[in-house]
């Protein structure tokens, strides 16, 4: 008797503990680690949480992907192709920490593993009809709206990307198809993919504190009429012997491939970029500007390219020689490289503070600068106010806690 009744006072604890826990809200909530298909409503991924990729996910109009810091997202070894896309109308609020960044990472651990991230827009490009579809997804992009909104990607670090879907069509780090420039986006790091690091296919979305490292196709590349600000740029490209493979230019950048003259022209405006490549034989462009692209960049370092700047096209070179192109306190380790015969070497010269075969040093092949710089600040608001040519001064490593 008193054995039974030790045992329905146990249940009646039990019971009694359930349903307060239950009316309180504190059971805990039931989590899936898989990501793949589409979202048309909202999600949110959890601190302290590692979750799957398998296959595509879609986030579709109206649907909101949120990624709290310190996710990490691991694309399987499949064969499935995983990636995760932002359609038109969909948002993504990924926003980690230095202490604390999100990692979308693979289970294979070699460049071309999976998909990488991209975000379609609403944003103007340059192709006909004003509309095109995206690489990977074949999701719509471009439109009318330069102020438009994707989201937020902040502290975010991808592996290992550059998939190939085909032989034309390989996934970047990070794409930006027509994205508006109501959509922020800083602090990300494309590590050791086997196409470019980032790609704007136009758009207006502005941009600060990128890292590309060891990508083997273009660190950074352009083309459609990107017309968006970036600010602290930073692109290193390790020595073949270590890391196994040549990489191709530090940027590569068009207007339109089709259509040299195609409006909106590409036009960014870009400060405070340190570019070191590891191309001395087969790979030798550092900036190679081309297929119309004008541009403005100011305070930059390029190293490890002897063709540090190439030149491309009349209508590039027309933008430069009639400076509607800029190019200012600009320092090269090589030389500058001129194919249309309109720009020339004592042009670049000409230019404030631009120097040639310039003695660059770098710690941990990135840190370092020189003082001295266009405050661009000054210009627009922006950007941060310098005074150094490159993106990481000794002593102000923003790279440090998040990158690889």
């Amino acid at each position: 008797m008193k054995h039974m009744n030790w045992k329905m006072a146990v249940m009646a604890l039990v019971i009694l503990f359930l349903t307060v826990s239950c009316e309180k809200g504190t059971d805990p909530e039931t989590e899936s680690a898989d990501l793949a298909g589409e979202l048309t409503g909202a999600k949110t991924l959890k601190t302290g949480m590692t979750y799957t990729l398998s296959g595509g996910l879609h986030v579709k109009a109206d649907g909101v992907l949120t990624i709290e810091p310190g996710v990490i997202i691991v694309a399987k070894d499949d064969d499935i192709v995983d990636y995760i896309l932002v359609e038109q109308g969909g948002t993504i609020l990924a926003q980690g920490t230095a202490q604390k960044p999100i990692v979308m990472t693979s289970e294979k651990k070699e460049p071309g593993a999976w998909g990488g991230v991209h975000i379609c827009g609403r944003a103007p490009i340059n192709v006909t009809g004003t509309q095109s579809k995206s690489e990977i997804g074949d999701a719509l992009y471009g439109g009318n709206d330069p102020a438009d909104n994707s989201g937020r990607l902040s502290y975010i670090r991808v592996e290992y990307t550059g998939y190939a879907f085909s032989e034309e069509k390989e996934a970047n780090g990070f794409t930006f198809y027509g994205v508006g420039n109501g959509t922020v986006v800083d602090h990300l790091q494309s590590y050791k993919g086997s196409d470019d690091g980032f790609e704007w296919f136009g758009g207006t979305v502005n941009v600060k504190y990128l890292v590309a490292t060891d990508n083997s196709d273009d660190s950074f590349d352009w083309t459609e009429g990107w017309r968006g600000k970036g600010q602290f740029l930073v692109a290193v490209q390790g020595a073949e012997s270590t890391i196994g493979y040549e990489c191709d230019c530090l940027i590569e950048a068009d207007n339109n491939s089709k259509d040299f003259s195609a409006e909106p022209v590409s036009f960014p405006v870009l400060a405070n970029l340190t570019l070191n490549g590891n191309g001395s034989n087969l790979n030798k462009r550092g900036i190679r500007l081309r297929a119309g692209t004008y541009v403005k960049l100011y305070n930059t370092l390029v190293y490890g390219k002897p063709n540090s700047l190439t030149t491309e096209t009349t209508e590039t070179e027309s933008s430069l020689v009639n400076n509607i192109s800029v190019l200012g306190n600009i320092y090269l380790s090589g030389t500058v490289s001129p194919a249309a015969g309109l720009y020339s070497e004592d042009l670049f010269l000409a230019g404030p503070n631009n120097e040639i075969n310039y003695d660059l040093t770098f710690m941990n092949g990135y840190a370092g600068s020189v003082p001295g710089g266009i405050d661009m600040k000054q210009e627009d608001p922006f950007f941060t106010s310098t005074d150094y040519a490159g993106a990481v001064p000794y002593g102000n490593d923003w790279t440090k806690g998040w990158c690889k």
